[in-house]
């Protein structure tokens, strides 16, 4: 069973991961994959917005840390931040049910949807830090922006957890939602924004949004930072005991 499951619906393309048995984590080749179904969908007259979510209880845990390890030659090209720059040039809105665990990755791709819904189960963790690596995503000027500037240093220099009902007062997330309806909400609103007149919608999403080319540059700063640290000998350290557990 595929790993990244595509499911278009009433104008909403709803993409799924998919690997319970591994939390989720994302694998390069789900990265890939996910870059692709977002490409697609942006070039389908048919789809109107995007919908993503993992399982019940796991939105995802992060990287794959050994799968990633295999390709720590970072630059734009890379699985992973070549899905990060598409969900920067995304002209289409995207929204995203968080349930369970949302670590890494799974909380900083958040910065970039335009609404986000969670259940009391999600769990947040920026842990960038904690494994001796700086953000990505352009976290580092996204969530400063958003929570302010000593919010976003508890959250990522300690790398706590943090949940729902935190999200939602920092306004990561838009609202929580129940447990047994949050996939279906999500849904609707989605449709919701695939009804919505697309020109104005997107003119829109661009003014709320202001100067995307600032992001750009940080997010490539991170990147190249990200490299460096990567190699590190404190991130080996932490790698090797992260993996050995």
């Amino acid at each position: 069973m595929s790993t990244i499951q595509v499911k278009d619906e009433q104008g909403v393309r709803i993409i799924t991961i998919n690997r319970p048995e591994k939390r989720n984590a994302l694998s390069l080749e789900m990265y890939t994959s996910l870059t692709e179904y977002l490409i697609q969908g942006e070039a389908d007259n048919a789809i109107h917005s995007f919908l993503i979510k993992g399982q019940q209880d796991c939105f995802t845990s992060g990287n794959d840390v050994a799968d990633f390890l295999k390709n720590s030659n970072l630059d734009s090209n890379h699985p992973a931040f070549n899905f990060l720059f598409n969900l920067l040039d995304l002209n289409k809105p995207l929204v995203a049910a968080v349930t369970g665990a949302a670590v890494g990755i799974g909380t900083t791709l958040l910065l970039h949807c335009d609404l986000v819904y969670a259940d009391n189960t999600a769990k947040f963790q920026l842990p960038f830090v904690n494994l001796a690596l700086v953000p990505e995503a352009g976290a580092s000027l996204l969530l400063p922006q958003l929570v302010g500037p000593q919010k976003a240093s508890e959250l990522l220099l300690l790398g706590e957890s943090f949940d729902a009902e935190t999200a939602k007062t920092l306004n990561i997330i838009n609202d929580v939602i129940p447990s047994e309806t949050i996939f279906e909400f999500a849904l609707a609103q989605a449709i919701k924004l695939a009804k919505q007149p697309p020109q104005a919608l997107r003119a829109t999403r661009a003014l709320i949004r202001g100067n995307k080319e600032s992001i750009r540059q940080q997010m490539e700063n991170e990147l190249e930072e990200f490299a460096v640290r990567l190699k590190s000998d404190e991130a080996k350290a932490r790698f090797q005991a992260f993996l050995s557990k």
